[in-house]
């Protein structure tokens, strides 16, 4: 370790993980440079409609942090970069950071929206997992923080035909810039944290359940943009094939998790609980509507967590069967759902109008590359591994290097939160030492 360690700590990744990381340790006063590779922070989170097993709003929670993250003075904040190369050791750690060209001059921007509205051109959007479009120029969300749009130039009409420019010719600042290139930055930390995050194992994946292909099978996250109030539909549960109301859905739990022998052996912790919230929300927007649920064993071990799927069963009747799916095809407007309650040792068919799929929870996949950039070790998955994960839950075997979030594994967003600070209370121990020994000498 150098004799002048930087009290500086580098967060990558800026989910619900990366903000209670850098907000613990920039609220101690030390600085903090945090790294998203969006165009805006909050991660999955912001994707969410509310929160089990209270239901609170995810957005009312999620979104203070959100901004006081955009503004805290201690926090240096690099929204659509990645890192791209770490060198040195602990307390004097050499970061090359690059921030794509986002085709807007952010500096002058104001974010007033008027480059979205003239935009023409409507593509479908990540962020809503296909529910709703957005346009070439977009932010991700309404509240997205910072408040900036990015273009687009895959889809951008100017890029792919040259002509258009619709959006610069209406911004009133003169912030679009067409010849923007990349900006690489050079940052120095004493410490990092990594923060992930997770992914979604891609419906393509699991041909038992259409593949991707049949129309209104949908995965977990794509329903909750349809149940969030900032949605495409604006809350209200419509297919997406014909935008009918569906009256009957299908839940498939454990899709993709603990099946060894074709796709992932491990469980993902969250899908019961927020599958149950799903059941419970959706009745409420439909409230003659009719859930279906199959699950291999309800795993619900969190504070009110049982009592909550509880409350799915008997105050919103969702219909839980034990036993798994074999098959789902499309048969006229209806999804069909084949499978086996092994409670009754009966065959169950269902004629759906929605099917809605937990997929497994899997490493992003710039997960093993920052692994490998700081020589880390990963599980067989691609999860990384803390130094021992009962008693070092949160450091690695590389000094000054840290974990929070899932990045290691499927947590709940409380669980989530807790790791994060642990990351940071160790972060803030190693920077409480190097003041005290500089202070000495």
């Amino acid at each position: 370790m150098t004799n002048n360690p930087t009290p500086r700590v580098l967060v990558i990744g800026a989910g619900i993980a990366g903000m209670q990381a850098s907000l613990d340790i920039a609220n101690a006063g030390f600085e903090v440079v945090l790294v998203e590779k969006l165009p805006s922070v909050g991660g999955r989170m912001a994707q969410l409609s509310e929160t089990f097993p209270t239901l609170d709003c995810a957005q009312c929670i999620l979104t203070p942090r959100t901004v006081e993250v955009g503004h805290h003075e201690r926090i240096r904040l690099y929204t659509y970069s990645e890192v791209e190369a770490v060198t040195g050791d602990i307390g004097d750690f050499h970061v090359r950071i690059r921030r794509r060209a986002a085709y807007v001059n952010w500096d002058i921007c104001t974010g007033c929206g008027v480059c979205q509205e003239k935009c023409p051109s409507r593509v479908p959007s990540e962020f809503e997992r296909g529910m709703g479009r957005r346009k070439s120029i977009f932010t991700l969300s309404p509240q997205a923080v910072p408040n900036k749009p990015v273009l687009d130039p895959a889809h951008c009409i100017y890029f792919q035909r040259g002509k258009c420019k619709a959006c610069q010719r209406f911004c009133p600042v003169g912030a679009i810039n067409y010849e923007q290139q990349d900006s690489v930055f050079e940052e120095r930390v004493g410490a990092i944290i990594l923060a992930t995050g997770y992914d979604l194992y891609s419906l393509e994946n699991m041909p038992e359940y259409g593949g991707g292909k049949v129309p209104d099978v949908i995965d977990s996250l794509a329903f909750e943009r349809l149940l969030s109030a900032s949605g495409p539909t604006a809350g209200k549960v419509k297919r997406p094939s014909d935008g009918k109301t569906p009256h009957e859905i299908v839940f498939i739990q454990c899709a993709g998790s603990r099946e060894p022998e074709r796709h992932k052996p491990y469980c993902s912790k969250i899908c019961c609980m927020y599958t149950a919230k799903q059941a419970v929300l959706y009745r409420h927007r439909v409230h003659e509507g009719q859930t279906y649920i199959f699950y291999i064993d309800i795993r619900a071990a969190g504070k009110r967590y049982e009592e909550f799927t509880q409350r799915a069963m008997e105050d919103d009747r969702a219909i839980y069967l034990r036993g798994k799916v074999s098959r789902v095809f499309r048969r006229g407007d209806k999804v069909m759902v084949w499978g086996a309650d092994t409670l009754t040792n009966k065959q169950v068919q269902i004629a759906a109008d929605m099917v809605v799929v937990a997929p497994a929870l899997v490493p992003r996949p710039t997960t093993r590359r920052l692994a490998e950039m700081l020589s880390l070790p990963t599980d067989q998955h691609g999860w990384l591994l803390p130094l021992d994960s009962n008693t070092h839950p949160v450091e690695t075997v590389r000094k000054g290097v840290f974990l929070a979030g899932t990045g290691t594994g499927p947590m709940d967003i409380p669980e989530t939160v807790a790791h994060a600070s642990g990351a940071a209370a160790q972060v803030l121990k190693l920077f409480s030492r190097w003041r005290r020994e500089g202070s000495e000498q």
